[in-house]
């Protein structure tokens, strides 16, 4: 019987920055818990990442590697043929949908991955904050002049705003915590089991589309 083969140092201190990091926070995770977690030392940090810094980015690009080409393959299908405008429904259905699935297609690692981007997107550091979105920048930008293309009647800052809602929303979800949002604990107020994923895309597509704001305030409708 074949032994299994050992997990390499660079790995391992991915799988357990990841797992602190989420769990923690960047800024309330040593170094050094890392690689005793992990079963290495600092020099193998400065080896492989540079910094702790470094693995915060290396392990950014490994959780949204496969989101990031996701999104670019499917806004591109909904361009094709000739170039079109892809809808809002549609750019909204596959940025969200892409990021829902995060979870299942890291299979075992599915949880310590939303928790930690979870905490990324709601780091208080925005040095932390930057470094992400520099990771995710490229793919979401295309996405965000895609929406603007699809409202041009709303102000550009105005669907910046309700991108950077979406973004933040979506990071809820991914991390399990808009489950837990219920005023009150109140278990009447519950959705029932189904399709979230949907109901946000259809939530978020609602929103998009609402009136332009005014001086601060919602618009009149109609």
């Amino acid at each position: 019987m074949n032994e299994p083969q050992p997990v390499p140092t660079r790995d391992r201190l991915l799988d357990a920055a990841e797992r602190l990091f989420g769990e923690h926070g960047f800024a309330a995770t040593s170094l050094r818990t890392v690689t005793v977690a992990a079963e290495a030392n600092v020099a193998a940090v400065n080896y492989h990442f540079g910094s702790k810094e470094g693995l915060l980015r290396a392990v950014v690009e490994r959780a949204m590697a496969a989101v990031n080409g996701e999104r670019l393959r499917l806004l591109e299908e909904l361009r094709a043929p000739g170039d079109r405008q892809p809808t809002v429904e549609e750019l909204v259905g596959a940025f969200v949908t892409t990021g829902a699935r995060l979870v299942a297609r890291s299979g075992e690692r599915g949880a310590a991955v939303a928790r930690f981007l979870g905490q990324v997107i709601s780091e208080p550091d925005p040095a932390i904050r930057r470094l992400f979105a520099a990771e995710v920048g490229p793919a979401e930008g295309q996405y965000l002049d895609a929406l603007r293309a699809a409202l041009p009647q709303l102000p550009a800052t105005e669907v910046a705003f309700r991108f950077r809602a979406m973004v933040g929303l979506l990071g809820l979800y991914q991390s399990s915590a808009l489950g837990d949002l219920h005023p009150g604990g109140a278990a009447e107020i519950v959705a029932p089991a189904g399709d979230d994923a949907g109901r946000l895309v259809t939530f978020l597509t609602a929103a998009f589309h609402a009136p332009p704001t005014t001086d601060g305030h919602n618009a009149s409708p109609g």
